[in-house]
């Protein structure tokens, strides 16, 4: 004779409408990390020095300066890196197929102070730039633009710089559509209404030059301590991401605009500083299940000069790059070619130290062996995603990574990025 439930029809009918609300929340605001790659830097070039072919330009400079120091590998052992000639290798062919990821073509506070006429030409060259390299095969995968602020001493000028840029890659680009990595920056928001402006802004564009709606996202830098602390108590950089209407794709920190407004001095303003860290656990916070991503600030500390100094830059570069790493920020600043053999070798190094764990566990989990660790769905997807970041920036091959996990790519991404409907489990 089967049991009689205490909790029968009606009472889990009264469950699900009290629960509607927070299940449309989980649904809509929550739904999840992206499946689309993430890069492992963005670099900002000032708008009048940018040209298509400086990605090029600065991987040949990157290589060039390791190698009058004696070369990748040599800077991979004076970092106490592991595998150091396998990192050189991985890392030169990065610097030749692949050195920028993700590229910023920088209308604010790299750009100094041009006049409107000049700006003005500025922006429609970038526009125009931007579309004749995606369309050419030699942009990097990601690029776009950061113009100037929405406060009111640089709203219209900003506005004018981004409806400039968006109607001269339109106009170039033309059937072939807007860029798929195409990014957006917006620096120094303060509040919430600052970004309802900015989605307004990219509705009246999109309406304007015939884009699907939505089709405009935007970066938000975090670089004022209002967006962690509002006088009212709550953290509007918490806020802005849900009344952003699906069109904020990134969390920015910014080192020395942040660190400045909160009086700290110049010699001590740093990625790793409490307050740094302060604002991005809270960064942190806001974006987990939004699909929002992450990325760390810069270090102003360029190796350049003397031989100590460029060495004392390198280390300090990698183990800041290491740091945010190892807190599950992925992404970071580049401001100068030289950083970027600390950049790669570095990342690399992080996952390739964790690669070999990782894939046995992986492995262990889909195919139902027991290991020294127990893992359940949500530790699976996490050694999944950390797989297919390797994979994606280049610090794995495809044929290592199956012949250390023998999992097919095809299955990692599905682990890694289940189906919203297969729940919670994502069993394998």
């Amino acid at each position: 004779m089967a049991r009689r439930l205490a909790l029968g029809p009606d009472v889990l009918a009264r469950i699900d409408t009290e629960l509607a609300a927070t299940d449309r929340l989980l649904a809509t605001a929550y739904s999840g990390d992206g499946a689309d790659r993430q890069p492992v830097h963005t670099v900002y070039i000032p708008a009048d020095a940018y040209v298509p072919e400086l990605p090029t330009r600065w991987g040949a400079e990157a290589l060039a300066v390791a190698k009058a120091h004696g070369g990748l590998e040599q800077l991979a052992a004076y970092l106490e890196l592991a595998e150091p000639g396998q990192l050189a290798e991985l890392v030169r062919r990065k610097l030749e197929t692949e050195p920028i990821e993700d590229l910023r073509v920088d209308f604010e506070d790299g750009y100094r102070q041009h006049d409107d006429d000049e700006e003005d030409a500025a922006a429609e060259r970038a526009g125009q730039q931007v579309a004749e390299t995606v369309a050419a095969g030699t942009a990097p995968p990601f690029i776009g633009i950061r113009f100037k602020s929405l406060e009111a001493a640089t709203r219209a000028r900003g506005l004018r710089t981004l409806d400039l840029f968006i109607g001269s890659l339109t106009e170039v680009a033309g059937g072939r559509g807007l860029p798929a990595g195409l990014v957006l920056t917006l620096p120094k928001v303060s509040t919430v209404e600052q970004v309802s402006a900015m989605v307004y802004a990219c509705e009246q564009l999109e309406w304007s030059h015939g884009l699907v709606s939505g089709r405009l996202r935007f970066e938000v830098q975090v670089e004022t301590p209002q967006l962690i602390l509002a006088a009212d108590g709550t953290a509007p950089v918490a806020r802005l991401i849900h009344e952003g209407a699906g069109r904020v794709s990134g969390l920015h920190y910014g080192t020395y605009d942040y660190s400045a407004s909160l009086g700290i001095a110049a010699g001590d303003q740093s990625m790793e500083h409490p307050a740094a860290d302060h604002a991005k656990n809270v960064m942190q916070v806001a974006a987990a299940g939004t699909g929002v991503r992450l990325s760390d600030g810069s270090t102003n500390i360029l190796p350049v000069g003397e031989p100590g100094n460029i060495r004392a830059a390198w280390a300090l570069h990698a183990r800041l790059v290491r740091r945010h790493l190892e807190r599950g920020i992925y992404q970071g600043w580049d401001l100068h070619p030289a950083q970027l053999p600390t950049r790669f070798l570095a990342t690399y190094a992080f996952y390739r130290d964790g690669l070999e764990s990782a894939a046995t566990r992986l492995r262990n989990y889909v195919q139902g062996t027991a290991g020294t660790v127990l893992d359940e769905p949500a530790t699976a997807r996490a050694l999944a995603r950390f797989l297919d970041r390797a994979l994606t920036c280049g610090a794995v091959e495809e044929a290592e990574f199956i012949q250390l996990a023998g999992v097919p790519v095809a299955q990692l991404r599905s682990l890694a990025n289940p189906p919203r409907s297969a729940g919670a489990e994502g069993t394998p």
